[in-house]
């Protein structure tokens, strides 16, 4: 009879507890949702949602390891190339070199882009607006007289010009030197869409920075104080094309 009793004791025991707890559990789901619900606001239900880290749309880990690698063994092979005394090399290491360095054509670029998509690299050049009638195919750098011809230089012309006078880019183009070099002083390079570049040396001062689009006629500094004249000023133009310099004034005239 006791064990009985016992028995009865024991599952009113738990049944008490199993309500207890799925009371417990209803106030808990309640007590989330009952505003929600109450005043017609969204349910959040957070399973929707991954708290994982993501990888970034533009930024791929697997491709990132690979192009690293590749990269490790094209430095690893060229440097083998190099150091490896083998004459049946010589060819490739001959490549190897002209291809570091040749320039890389930033002008040719701009303008293949420009004519595709018909807007220019926003790197190369600010928006400009459309010219309603056709431009002159250069510019003249400054006026002047040619002191030295290109058959006395052997690479360019030197102009003597007004002090201080404006030196203007020839045509539109790429910077891409600015700065001074040996016997020339102050110059400036710029690289064209067809392939040519335009020297301007001996320059008093430079207005323009390496990689800067300059447009035809657009000043690129100032002419060099002449040494016997102080009311005159001279500067070095040479126009280079491939590997070789033609003679400026088969294309230009400055006088």
């Amino acid at each position: 009879m006791d064990r009985r009793v016992r028995e009865i004791k024991k599952r009113i025991e738990q049944r008490r507890k199993e309500r207890q707890y799925e009371a417990k559990r209803r106030k808990e789901q309640d007590w989330g949702t009952a505003d929600e619900e109450r005043y017609g606001l969204p349910v959040i239900t957070y399973d929707r949602y991954s708290f994982e880290s993501e990888s970034h749309p533009l930024f791929r880990k697997e491709w990132f390891l690979l192009k690293t690698l590749i990269a490790a063994c094209l430095v690893l092979a060229t440097a083998i190339l190099f150091k490896h005394p083998s004459a049946s090399l010589e060819r490739a290491r001959q490549f190897v070199a002209r291809t570091m360095e040749t320039e890389f054509q930033f002008a040719a670029v701009s303008a293949w882009y420009e004519k595709t998509f018909g807007e220019p690299l926003a790197f190369f050049a600010p928006q400009k607006e459309k010219e309603t009638k056709r431009a002159p195919s250069y510019a003249v750098p400054a006026s002047g007289r040619v002191l030295e011809s290109f058959e006395k230089n052997g690479q360019g012309v030197m102009i003597e010009t007004e002090a201080k006078a404006k030196v203007e880019a020839m045509k539109e183009g790429i910077v891409t030197f600015a700065g001074t070099k040996e016997n020339l002083g102050k110059t400036v390079i710029i690289q064209h869409a067809d392939g040519t570049e335009t020297w301007y040396g001996h320059l008093g001062a430079i207005s323009v920075k390496l990689y800067d689009f300059v447009e035809m006629g657009q000043e690129v500094g100032t002419a060099e104080a002449s040494g016997t004249n102080a009311q005159k000023g001279m500067f070095y133009f040479a126009i280079k094309q491939g590997d070789e310099f033609i003679d400026p004034i088969q294309v230009i005239s400055f006088e």
